[in-house]
Formats: C-alpha cells, sequence, structure tokens
C-alpha cells in the first residue's frame, strides 16, 4: 500500500518546457484525494522548485538541492545540511587550480562567478533537453531566463566562506566533455573528503553535497515523521541524483528518459518525462490500491 510517493523534477516531473503538465498534476491531485502523501524530490531551490507545483494549486512538502534542504507544504524549512567551509574551501581550490566553472548554492541563493558561463551552461543544457534547438537560440533563450532568477554575481567565492551568516548547500562544477573529465574529478573530490557525497543531474555536471544531504536519506526522514515504512513509498526519477531515494523506496519507477543505471535499478520502468510518465505511473500505482 503506497502512502507516499516521492518525485525528482527535472527530466522527471517537468518536461521539456520546464512545467508540470496538466496530466501529470491531476494525477498528484487524484493520489492527494486518495490521502497519499506526495514530496517534490529535486535538486532544485525551494525558490525554483515550489511556484512550479503552485502553479497548479498543488501544495506539498520539498525536499530540495538533493536532500540539502527539507519544506513542509507551507514552506517552512525543517532540515538544512550543508558542506563546511573547510571542505568547501579546499573544493573550490581543486575546481579552480584544474579550470573548471562552477556555480555554489548558498543558504540565500546561487552565487556565480562568470554571467557569460552561466549562459553558456543554460544553452548546453537547454539543447541537450531540445535537439532541435540550435545553440544559439538556446544562447538567446538562456539569456532571456537568466533574467528571471536570482543570480548573485561575485567576482571570488571567498565572499561566501567569509561570512558566517551563509551557508554552503551545493556545489556545481561542469564540463561539456562530461564523464570522461568528471569521472576523474569525482574521484579525486571524494579520496580527498569523506564528508562529501557527489551525484549527477546530467551527462555535464557534477553536484557536490555533504554526505548526508541525499535525496534517499531525506526521503526516509520523511517517511519516519509519518511512520511510514520505506516499503510503502514510491519514488520516481531519472538520473543519478534519484539513486539514493530509488534504492530505498519499495517501489521505484524510473523514467522512460532515464539513464540506463537508473532503469536497470528501478523496479519498473514509465513512460517519458515528455509523455506525461510520472502522472501514468501514479495512476497505474492508484489503481492497484
Amino acid at each position: 500500500m503506497i502512502s507516499i510517493i516521492a518525485s525528482d523534477m527535472d527530466g522527471t516531473l517537468l518536461n521539456n518546457e520546464m512545467t508540470v503538465s496538466d496530466f501529470n498534476a491531476d494525477a498528484i491531485r487524484q493520489a492527494q484525494q486518495q490521502g497519499v502523501h506526495f514530496i517534490v524530490s529535486t535538486g532544485r531551490r525551494y525558490s525554483e522548485a515550489q511556484p512550479l507545483i503552485a502553479a497548479h494549486g498543488i501544495t506539498a512538502p520539498l525536499i530540495t538541492l538533493n536532500g540539502a534542504e527539507v519544506y513542509d507544504a507551507s514552506g517552512k524549512m525543517l532540515d538544512m545540511v550543508p558542506i563546511t567551509k573547510t571542505v568547501s574551501r579546499a573544493i573550490f581550490h581543486t575546481l579552480i587550480s584544474k579550470g573548471y566553472y562552477f556555480e555554489v548554492v548558498g543558504s540565500d541563493g546561487i552565487y556565480s562567478n562568470s554571467k557569460a558561463k552561466r549562459i553558456d551552461q543554460i544553452a548546453h543544457l537547454l539543447t541537450n533537453l531540445n535537439p532541435n534547438t540550435t545553440f544559439k537560440i538556446a544562447v538567446t533563450l538562456a539569456s532571456a531566463r537568466l533574467e528571471l532568477m536570482n543570480i548573485n554575481y561575485v567576482d571570488n567565492y571567498d565572499t561566501l566562506l567569509n561570512d558566517p551568516k551563509k551557508h554552503i548547500m551545493k556545489i556545481i562544477a561542469f564540463s561539456e566533455a562530461g564523464p570522461s573529465e568528471l569521472k576523474p574529478l569525482s574521484d579525486d573530490l571524494l579520496a580527498k573528503h569523506s564528508s562529501i557525497k557527489i551525484t549527477s543531474s546530467s551527462r555535464s555536471n557534477i553536484e557536490i553535497n555533504n554526505v548526508n544531504a541525499q535525496k534517499g536519506i531525506a526521503v526516509e526522514r520523511y517517511a519516519n515523521m509519518l511512520n511510514t515504512p520505506m516499503s510503502d513509498v514510491m519514488a520516481i526519477g531519472d538520473n543519478n541524483n534519484d539513486v539514493s531515494m530509488l534504492k530505498l523506496a519499495g517501489v521505484s519507477y524510473a523514467m522512460g528518459n532515464a539513464s540506463p543505471e537508473v532503469k536497470q535499478l528501478a523496479n519498473h520502468v514509465t513512460d517519458t518525462n515528455v509523455n506525461d510518465g510520472v502522472g501514468k505511473a501514479i495512476l497505474e500505482v492508484l489503481a492497484k490500491q
């Protein structure tokens, strides 16, 4: 009997227009009406994720930044798991010395040290999601999208490190070379720092969190609050940063567009994110209840 449904956003709940389809929203509402708790579990910040479900009149708890922050349905923060400043400083040094562009998600927003490189990364993401979109058009779209986001541009990330009021929640490093470069980088960082966890939300990035900031850990903590065993939890995802919750959930669904690793791990495969895979998976489970 499924009591909790946890869904990733990008590549999962969201379509290629970065919105929640009416079909997916209706399925979520049906689950909630039947007493099933729906929770979003995403790598996004709260301010980026919450409006996407609120647009459909849906309220739900949110696990954000891969599990670094947890919010209840009213928007109250329940938990926060930052990376220590000492470890963050060492990671910054490694990334800078190796020439990687990276962004930092602080407790008060996203930080970048290059507007041009941020636009470039968003443009690459858009072309990956929409292969028919030219890179030139993607740059234009990325520039327009950037104006809607609250990005803090700094000359030096030491600004974050030296401010005791600011916490570092996640570090995202990018490389268009993909796993051939990012896998050795991840191995190097993990060998140096046992207190971090590295996942990814696309082939061109790695996402660095505190080792205790994982979607699976956060979902399990939420389930414990409701006295619900993980056997009664359903998780849906598409990429590496969803693995921890897919492993722990009693019922796991990989998206049709999921990575091979995720498809092999999950015990079910649903349709793609552009074909309402989340909604179809939810309705399939509800029909069996």
